[in-house]
């Protein structure tokens, strides 16, 4: 059982358990002040270094294509388009960049366009893994080899069909 203490004039109160502080605020929610101490092997194992190497080189990718995942890929509740591409992928990401990771985690350099090809060539192999858009009532895109300058979707809306031509510089057109 958690050791409460006051805190303030009677406005919150909090408590420890296992390494978290808990803070029940004015508006009767608790809410988590700290995070736990974990010890530094829990760092250094090999499978958290693999793990660590896989989300640095997934964010290098997300970083490079932004621009073109905040068009093509809603925003689901409060989070971002590239959370919802990251939500949607990181499975198959992690298998594309597994080879690399184990690369990276010895210490050897791993670049953009290294990554960018572990992730193409890896779509080439498994067409339908990898979705670069998904926005409601369109039909989804997936990458199928090297990632397109150009991403088209496709809507239908009664009798005609809604075109969306997104572009890496940024900039979109709708037909």
């Amino acid at each position: 059982m958690a050791r409460i203490n006051q805190v303030g004039p009677g406005q919150m109160t909090s408590g420890t358990v296992g390494g978290l502080t808990y803070v029940k605020g004015k508006d009767g929610r608790t809410y988590v002040r700290s995070t736990p101490i974990m010890p530094a092997k829990v760092y250094e194992s090999p499978a958290a270094k693999k793990r660590q190497a896989l989300f640095k080189m997934i964010q290098t990718h997300l970083r490079h294509h932004l621009p073109t995942l905040r068009q093509t890929f809603v925003q689901e509740g409060t989070g971002s388009p590239s959370n919802g591409y990251f939500k949607r992928n990181n499975k198959v990401l992690r298998e594309a960049l597994d080879t690399l990771s184990d690369r990276m985690v010895a210490g050897e350099e791993v670049t953009l366009s290294m990554i960018e090809a572990a992730i193409c060539g890896y779509a080439a192999e498994n067409p339908d893994k990898i979705c670069i858009a998904s926005l409601n009532g369109f039909k989804e895109v997936f990458l199928t080899g090297e990632w397109p300058d150009v991403i088209t979707l496709h809507a239908n809306r009664g009798s005609r069909i809604v075109t969306i031509t997104v572009m890496e510089n940024d900039s979109t057109t709708r037909e």
